[in-house]
């Protein structure tokens, strides 16, 4: 006779085959794949193109607030923006007012290289959601921001 000892609980079930998180990260890759094939040229890596998309808009920002707009730490975005500098696509500087701030922002180089980004970024997008109606595309909007917010 075996003593009784305490088992193990058993492993969770698998998420089931329709998990809206498995689908995200199956079109996060995908989607991934197609903007470095899109943009194989301009030889950047998906951190950057976040980056870069991110300051598409011409306004300079601080670390912190690239690191927020793109889903990262500012600890993390250190070696992108190493690269982006190396490159010649961004400037890091002071704000005026706060010289402690590290203000980012794009050289007239990288300024060329985001509205590439901004505007591959844009027909792949319209290609892929053009189909779709507002009401649908707000509804992937509401997702998209509570996964963020449970993340937080």
């Amino acid at each position: 006779m075996t003593s009784a000892s305490p088992s193990a609980p058993p492993p969770p079930p698998p998420p089931p085959a329709s998990s809206a998180l498995l689908a995200l990260q199956r079109a996060t890759h995908a989607t991934l794949q197609l903007i470095g094939a899109e943009l194989v040229d301009l030889d950047l890596t998906p951190s950057e193109i976040n980056a870069l998309a991110n300051l598409a808009d011409g306004r300079g920002r601080t670390v912190s607030e690239l690191g927020a707009a793109v889903g990262t730490r500012p600890t993390t975005l250190t070696g992108v923006l190493d690269r982006l500098e190396r490159r010649g696509h961004i400037t890091r500087g002071s704000r005026a007012g706060d010289r402690r701030s590290v203000l980012i922002e794009l050289t007239p180089t990288g300024r060329l290289t985001a509205d590439t980004v901004r505007e591959t970024l844009a027909d792949l997008e319209q290609r892929a959601l053009g189909g779709l109606t507002p009401a649908e595309v707000a509804g992937f909007h509401a997702v998209l921001d509570a996964l963020t917010k449970a993340s937080a």
